[in-house]
């Protein structure tokens, strides 16, 4: 049965993955060492590194709370599950220039010899960074914890020990990728009321296509960006926007940034001054995102807040984080919803909505694994008769983590009651309604 207040954390002893046991090199290894050859790139991989060839399974989630090395383009991640995770590790994606996606969603650096660059922080606050390895014609797509040091470094030396081109001979260097257009804004929220999902990779296009076809589902949650993402998004382009866009999809883009759990790297300060400008920071990376996949000004951004137990402790923090994210993002010019749970944050916000309803969330998105495909009051965890995020401002997430199969295709989803019409929110930062 599943729990009324979930929480989504990843499992992190579960593997989910193939694993590739590579021949060992001629050249001598220290008995801890694991060396891998990648397209000339030559790694020696620290203790407890997973390496999943992505190629023999393109099932494999390319999940970011493990330390891992990930080979090759990725394939449909059908077996991700979760999507928050308090501990993001060190990983590595190395794949072919040739077919590799345009990501939208991580800054690319264009790297045309041996020498990676430093870099002290990723932009919009998602830990992930992109090189454009030319030389080895491999674009190595790096996650991280607190610093991208390590691994920036692992590739850094497999990038130095590239060999050298033959006496009187240029390196061959693949010409740099075309960075792609900026996205043409548009609306992907119309007015919508029926059954959604989330998943914690966007499908492929042919899963997608597949589902509109022949589930009950006419909205799809997104995750976007944020520290505590627990999976990689390598099919999530301003393509990918723009089709399911066409395709009729309500999108709900979520941002999955800090929690109320203490850890250094993702968690949420306890002091709600601190709080309140780290829900406007996550307000700036999710803004960055939105735009840099074609979302409109105007568009619902979900932050995701996971269920926590010691209101005592976080209900303040948590306010303060929600509404400084809302007040920002008005600023910005989008509009703002949190997804919290019926127990914890739901009850948070309620009790200080009062205090200022113009800086709470325009829509609240609950979990609450019920089996009711409702957005009544109770079913939310608010007070019964109340008009607090009254009309079409609500969703529900009433169930969670289970695989669904619709026309041969099998994703893991949670499934949700949507009842959501921007256009009925109002004008925010001078941008009028959607239409």
């Amino acid at each position: 049965m599943a729990p009324t207040t979930p929480t989504r954390m990843l499992l992190s002893g579960f593997l989910g993955a193939a694993l590739l046991f590579p021949v060992p090199l001629a050249a001598p290894a220290a008995a801890d060492a694991r060396i891998i050859d990648y397209h000339g790139l030559r790694l020696t991989l620290p203790d407890g590194w997973r390496v999943v060839d992505l190629d023999r399974d393109p099932t494999a989630c390319l999940r970011l709370d493990l330390p891992t090395l990930y080979l090759g383009h990725a394939g449909t991640q059908s077996a991700c599950t979760g999507r928050a995770v308090a501990d993001r590790a060190d990983t590595l994606h190395l794949e072919p220039l040739d077919g590799a996606p345009p990501r939208a969603d991580i800054p690319t650096i264009d790297v045309p010899g041996a020498a990676v660059p430093s870099v002290d922080e990723a932009p919009a606050d998602s830990n992930e960074l992109r090189y454009e390895l030319r030389r080895a014609g491999v674009m190595a797509t790096i996650s991280y914890g607190d610093t991208p040091d390590l691994v920036r470094e692992l590739l850094a030396a497999a990038a130095r020990a590239l060999p050298a081109p033959p006496p009187g001979q240029g390196a061959a260097v693949a010409e740099p990728a075309l960075a792609p257009a900026a996205p043409k804004p548009r609306t992907a929220q119309e007015p919508f009321t029926g059954e959604g999902f989330d998943a914690c990779t966007a499908p492929t296009q042919k899963a997608m296509d597949t589902w509109r076809a022949g589930s009950p589902f006419g909205a799809i949650g997104v995750y976007i960006g944020g520290r505590a993402r627990a999976c990689a998004q390598p099919q999530l382009t301003a393509g990918w926007v723009e089709r399911q866009t066409a395709a009729g999809w309500h999108l709900m883009p979520i941002w999955v940034g800090r929690q109320p759990w203490s850890n250094s790297g993702s968690g949420l300060s306890t002091d709600p001054s601190e709080a309140d400008g780290q829900g406007r920071s996550a307000a700036d990376g999710a803004v960055d995102a939105a735009r840099s996949l074609g979302l409109a000004e105007g568009t619902v951004l979900y932050n995701d807040l996971e269920n926590y137990t010691d209101r005592a402790l976080w209900d303040a923090p948590v306010v303060a984080y929600l509404t400084g994210w809302t007040q920002r993002l008005h600023e910005l010019g989008y509009r703002s919803a949190a997804y919290v749970s019926a127990s914890s944050g739901a009850k948070a916000l309620s009790a200080h909505y009062h205090q200022a309803p113009d800086a709470m969330p325009d829509v609240l998105w609950v979990a609450r694994w019920n089996l009711s495909a409702s957005v009544g009051d109770a079913d939310m965890g608010l007070p019964e008769g109340t008009a607090q995020w009254a009309g079409p401002r609500r969703a529900h997430q009433f169930r969670g983590d289970h695989d669904a199969t619709y026309g041969g295709v099998t994703i893991n989803i949670d499934r949700n009651w949507v009842e959501v019409d921007p256009a009925a929110l109002g004008p925010v930062g001078g941008i009028l309604p959607l239409s």
